[in-house]
């Protein structure tokens, strides 16, 4: 699998957003004090974008920048055989096609290294309007099944059921995921007293308001 075959899976803009900020705000039920959530989502990252973000931990990510203009997609996969550390320069193709509305993203110092090279081993893009999402043209390196990481980074992104979040959950946080309360909150609706228990009985819904209001995640009316 390749950013090519991510580009096809893909749902469109508006039902991304929805699920990434599904994603951040039920790992942040699970582990509301933690440092170490892969999910992240932040509706004020600008004025104008909001940032979706994945981190392992080990050194792979994935930023998605919501903007005006559409929607941005970068990811890092450190032990990938397309990695610009291969080289010191990024894997050609991955980055030569950005459109220029898209373009400052790629110098973006929070998406480079302490070395000032780009953190991508995998970009696509989808402008506000358009049909489908885009990426580069890439000849990738023979004898690999993930050459540039997409299959690993993106994988919650294009498989968005609940039991794929529950099985990662289960197997990250090394306790019993309740599928009916991952559901709830992938599909968006406002948290209650009793899914956020049934995630997590040591969280409350009032001590989540924070991380509700930094995802915008919906709230009850």
């Amino acid at each position: 699998m390749t950013v090519h075959d991510i580009a096809r899976r893909l749902p469109d803009i508006a039902a991304l957003r929805d699920h990434c900020r599904a994603l951040a705000m039920a790992e942040a039920v699970l582990e509301p004090e933690g440092s170490y959530r892969r999910h992240h989502f932040a509706a004020h990252w600008s004025r104008t974008e909001e940032l979706a973000s994945m981190e392992t931990g080990s050194g792979d990510e994935y930023s998605v920048v919501f903007s005006p203009a559409g929607a941005w997609v970068r990811g890092f996969d450190h032990e990938s055989p397309m990695s610009p550390y291969v080289d010191d320069r990024p894997w050609p193709g991955v980055l030569d096609e950005v459109p220029e509305v898209f373009r400052r993203y790629v110098g973006e110092p929070a998406f480079r290294g302490e070395d000032g090279l780009p953190h991508v081993t995998a970009c696509l893009w989808r402008e506000r309007g358009d049909g489908a999402w885009r990426a580069g043209t890439i000849a990738f390196p023979e004898g690999a099944d993930d050459p540039d990481g997409s299959a690993y980074l993106f994988g919650l992104l294009v498989d968005r059921s609940p039991e794929a979040f529950a099985d990662f959950a289960r197997d990250y946080y090394g306790r019993p995921v309740d599928p009916a309360a991952v559901r709830h909150v992938l599909a968006l609706r406002p948290l209650t007293d009793e899914a956020v228990a049934a995630l997590n009985p040591a969280a409350t819904l009032a001590g989540l308001a924070g991380h509700i209001a930094a995802i915008g995640y919906p709230r009850a009316r």
